[in-house]
């Protein structure tokens, strides 16, 4: 017995690994030497039409996907939109950029960034001001010392646990919670001090589009179409659940593929509009890119004003000088040596990826009607390879600092990544493996090892270390107590992880449940052995 559970720890864990290295060899930014612009991206629409075509051909049977679109945008122009695929596969109705709705799910969240940033800009709320000014029906309890800004919403460094997988969508209309309700009813706990960790979650986007509701008097959704989707010219995109009838002819149907077929999943309603709940066209989603790379500008309108824009669109958090962060509502990365802000959505059956490019005034959008992000991720790479191609340099590695024995097994360990819910029965899906795992180690020679020897890294500053092999960088926090918490790789501000006590590990608590449930079972045998045993010895009787 106690090698078949081995065994089954030892898979798992193999798995685990595996995927976790996957994850973060991803996440590891790539730095070229300067190509001339003008080699660089897309020129002609038919040229990138035909990799396009290639593309879809190959890759929407492989990821099980249905119907896709596909849009780009240069320079302040739609450079080129497309249509892949069915919205309906029922009816075989092919996917329109210009008539298709997709549930673009997070990515509602940069619409909620850009009108919190309207009423910064006209006076209406201060970005440093504590939310509680603005809560009129409850309250944001003092748990730490430092208030939760504005901008800690906008950035994610608010300290709240994830949560709301449970209770975030309702099956019918007339079930629905308002906003402001549900927030009050269902506000996580903070669980770590502002301006500490990026820990991405709806709550913070939700707590600032019922700010909007708050300031502007008006619901979110209306405040949206009137501010934001009218002047953009976004005639076809709404936050309104149900659709308006003239729209919801279009949404392209949302689909699982199980057990060799397509299934169509019911339209669920979402309880936190402003994290998740836009359905827009890939044409309309294409002005608000165009908004945004021209500084707040689409034709004679203006969303933002163009200080405003800027802002919004520079790091804001970050845990060390060289790591990426996350600016007013984007997530920040470097794609093959080029600067990116990005937001991607996932909603139940459709997934989806925005990526500007503000100093190649370039933007793409892509989204499907199924879940598997290999689409769209391989869609992202793909085209970054092909127009912005690497070229891979190892920068010189900075000198190193002392970094004593003591110090590094300080350091040693194991860390989850933190976006999961810490304080809910949600946290078993960490438990059993949905948040990855990963393990340092501290080597002879003054260095510290992620996993493996070719991970190697050397301290470069206090808590901040440079791997030999590649330009990554990996960092660590204290905590008041100079105890480490938590870990930071630097491709990706989405990458934090925490330090994990020796029975909080996904290995202790697997070998755990397993003995606990081998233990109910060889229990349950017995007694039930026991009184079968009474009960035929009370009948010779």
């Amino acid at each position: 017995m106690k090698q078949k559970i081995r065994k089954i720890s030892a898979i798992i864990c193999t798995l685990l690994t595996a995927l976790t290295w996957i994850w973060f060899l991803s996440t590891l930014p790539c730095f070229a030497a300067e190509i001339p612009t003008s080699q660089l991206g897309p020129t002609n629409p038919q040229e990138l039409e035909r990799f396009l075509d290639d593309f879809f051909d190959k890759e929407m049977s492989k990821a099980r996907v249905p119907g896709a679109v596909f849009t780009l945008v240069k320079d302040g122009k739609i450079f080129l939109s497309k249509g892949y695929g069915y919205a309906d596969l029922e009816n075989k109705i092919p996917v329109d950029p210009d008539k298709t709705l997709f549930r673009v799910g997070s990515i509602s969240k940069l619409f909620t960034a850009t009108a919190v940033m309207q009423l910064a800009e006209r006076g209406k709320l201060n970005l440093n001001d504590d939310i509680n000014k603005y809560l009129k029906h409850f309250q944001i309890p003092n748990t730490f010392p430092k208030p939760v800004t504005v901008t800690n919403l906008l950035t994610h460094t608010d300290g709240f646990d994830a949560g709301w997988g449970i209770g975030a969508f309702a099956r019918t209309a007339s079930q629905m919670t308002p906003l402001g309700d549900f927030i009050k009813k269902r506000l996580p706990p903070r669980i770590l001090p502002p301006d500490e960790v990026f820990l991405y979650s709806d709550v913070g986007m939700n707590l600032a589009g019922y700010l909007v509701e708050e300031i502007s008097g008006i619901p979110f959704a209306e405040y949206i179409d009137k501010n934001i989707l009218q002047p953009l010219n976004m005639r076809r995109s709404s936050f309104v659940q149900p659709l308006p009838p003239q729209l919801a002819s279009n949404l392209a149907g949302g689909y699982k593929y199980q057990n060799g077929t397509y299934q169509r999943r019911p339209f669920a309603f979402s309880n936190t509009v402003p994290g998740n709940a836009l359905m827009a066209t890939g044409t309309d989603i294409a002005h608000f890119a165009i908004a945004h790379l021209q500084n707040g500008s689409y034709g004679n309108n203006q969303i933002l004003n163009a200080a405003t824009a800027k802002q919004m669109h520079q790091r804001q958090f970050f845990r060390y000088p060289g790591m990426v962060g996350s600016t007013y509502g984007f997530f920040e990365r470097v794609q093959n040596q080029q600067r990116t802000i990005s937001h991607g959505g996932r909603h139940a059956g459709y997934t989806s990826q925005l990526y500007l490019l503000p100093d190649r005034n370039l933007g793409l959008f892509v989204a499907c009607n199924n879940n598997p992000t290999s689409l769209t991720d391989n869609l992202v790479n793909k085209f970054f390879d092909r127009y912005y191609p690497p070229e891979k340099t190892l920068n010189p590695i900075p000198q190193r600092i002392n970094s004593s024995p003591a110090h590094l097994q300080q350091l040693k360990g194991t860390y989850r990544f933190v976006h999961y819910p810490h304080r809910t029965i949600e946290k078993l899906a960490a438990i059993f493996g949905e948040a990855a795992e990963i393990r340092t180690f501290a080597d002879r020679d003054g260095t510290l090892s992620l996993w493996v020897p070719e991970f190697k890294s050397v301290e470069i500053k206090p808590l901040l270390f440079r791997f030999l092999y590649s330009n990554g960088l990996m960092g660590f926090r204290q905590d008041e107590k100079r105890q480490i918490t938590h870990l930071f790789l630097g491709g990706s501000v989405y990458d934090s992880l925490e330090k994990l006590s020796w029975f909080e590990t996904n290995d202790f608590q697997l070998k755990l449940s397993i003995f606990c449930a081998v233990t109910f079972c060889s229990s349950c045998i017995a007694w039930s052995i026991r009184r079968a045993r009474n009960q035929f010895t009370q009948q010779q009787q």
